[in-house]
């Protein structure tokens, strides 16, 4: 019993240990005036749950996948963030703006990462962070079906609407509870005429830029660095005709979220002078190179693929029961979806398999993309029959099969002893043997009595599950399965 009790109690100083030097708190975020001031309860909250759920829209700039990676300004913007925090990132969808403002004033979201203009309406019922940029609104129009044969730039000017006088009696069509609409009635009234407003409940902002570059509607309205890059993909629209002032574009958070809001604006004033921001901003909104997302089948808002063995993965995904999108995201971590990739340990192809294992499914370095995916998928299997005796709940049992995986399920069955020993539940894998699995480089725990098979780098199949579940929930953000 007094053994027991010893190492129940080294096990507790362990996670205390581990949570000192890892988890944020108010003293290592706060800098200058914000250290005065205490963490409000969604700051707490967050750095209780350990991580940062924010919400934005899918779209080509904010949050999208491009050959099987998450990207976006804004998602890398809360990715620094959430790093700032030290804390993970969740991010919801949510492309209505009345459901994001229900969604942190509900306590289910702790910000509004979308890009939002700043208005004195919306900042009645919610607190604005410092502005990340400014922006104009622009009038979205198509260009004539000739106007690369017109013979001078003063005519094809002459034919587009520059006068913002010129858009009474016109119909404009915007989404639905964006700024837009304040802003053409306030333009209706400074030019004494009616500007006939369509809102869209179902449509988004680039969704209806596509229906004006497809001559389904004549005008749009949209934020001027969201024009500049969907002027990119559809080259045959105009965004040059401004109709406001600049304004200020910054995320939002709860109403009195005072605590979060000074982090925040405190973390923004010096990423903002950063070279890494600058680089953000000019590989979104700026670069060239962007176009060609738009234009890959693997670029999530048009072409909605992963990856080129999509159909692949989903034939073979069912052999396992799992959704084939979990199945791409372990691809993807293995080999980023090329199936000549070798490590430096000797695996290879798709799914990273090493020779030992790759001989026993039938395959070898030579052998198509399919046969290795079927080779994966057969190896999968068995790690997931020899561990349902054990671990009976099968999404539980499927992080173990990650990890049993990547560093071999012997190392986790040792793991799975380490957490049985110290009283911790050897069927659960989050705060029981993930803590063990990751701490086995440790003299302390692969010299333990217990475990039969020594060392292990117990790191990389840590991050192997978190990072293979992170990316899967991304994948579920935005790929259809």
């Amino acid at each position: 019993m007094i053994q027991k009790l010893v190492r129940y109690f080294l096990f507790i100083f362990a996670i205390v240990g581990l949570t000192v030097c890892n988890q944020p708190n108010e003293q290592t975020i706060q800098k200058g005036p914000v250290a005065a001031k205490p963490m409000n309860p969604v700051l707490k909250k967050i750095f209780r749950e350990g991580k940062l759920v924010a919400t934005t829209d899918y779209n080509s700039t904010n949050y999208f996948i491009y050959r099987g990676e998450p990207m976006g300004f804004q998602y890398e913007l809360l990715k620094s963030f959430a790093e700032y925090l030290n804390v993970k990132l969740e991010v919801q969808i949510l492309n209505d703006l009345d459901e994001s403002f229900s969604c942190i004033n509900s306590f289910d979201c702790d910000l509004i990462a979308l890009g939002l203009t700043v208005t004195k309406e919306r900042s009645k019922f919610v607190d604005f962070t410092e502005p990340f940029t400014q922006t104009r609104q622009m009038l979205i129009q198509k260009k004539p079906e000739n106007w690369r044969s017109y013979p001078t730039w003063e005519s094809l000017e002459q034919s587009l609407l520059r006068n913002p006088l010129d858009l009474a009696g016109k119909t404009i069509h915007i989404q639905k509870n964006t700024s837009y609409l304040q802003r053409l009635k306030n333009l209706s009234d400074e030019i004494g005429a009616d500007i006939i407003i369509v809102e869209h409940e179902d449509a988004t902002v680039e969704e209806l830029i596509t229906m004006v570059a497809e001559g389904e509607i004549e005008y749009t309205i949209c934020d001027e660095h969201i024009a500049l890059v969907n002027q990119k993909y559809n080259p045959d629209i105009d965004v040059k005709t401004a109709i406001s002032f600049p304004q200020n574009i910054a995320w939002a958070v709860r109403k009195g979220s005072t605590g979060l809001l000074d982090t925040i604006n405190s973390w923004l004033e010096s990423y903002k002078k950063s070279k890494t921001y600058a680089f953000l901003y000019n590989k979104y909104f700026k670069n060239t190179r962007t176009v060609n997302y738009a234009r890959s089948d693997y670029f999530s808002p048009t072409g909605g693929k992963i990856s080129p063995y999509d159909n692949l993965i989903k034939k073979y995904s069912s052999i396992i029961d799992w959704d084939w999108r979990l199945l791409a995201s372990l691809i993807y971590q293995e080999s980023r979806f090329y199936p000549d990739a070798k490590s430096w340990a000797g695996a290879f192809g798709l799914m990273q398999l090493m020779p030992h294992t790759a001989e026993r499914f039938g395959v070898d370095s030579l052998s198509p993309p399919e046969d290795q995916i079927r080779a994966g998928v057969s190896f999968i299997k068995m790690l997931d029959q020899q561990l349902s005796p054990k671990i009976e709940d099968k999404d539980e049992r499927t992080k173990f099969v990650l990890a049993s995986y990547n560093a071999g399920i012997a190392h986790v069955y040792d793991a799975r002893r380490l957490a049985e020993k110290y009283e911790r539940n050897p069927n659960i894998w989050e705060h029981n043997v993930d803590y063990f699995l990751l701490n086995k480089s440790k003299p302390e725990y692969y010299n333990d009595s217990v475990v039969k098979y020594g060392y292990c780098r117990g790191d990389e199949p840590y991050n192997f599950v978190y990072d293979i579940l992170d990316r899967y929930q991304h994948y579920k953000n935005m790929i259809n399965n």
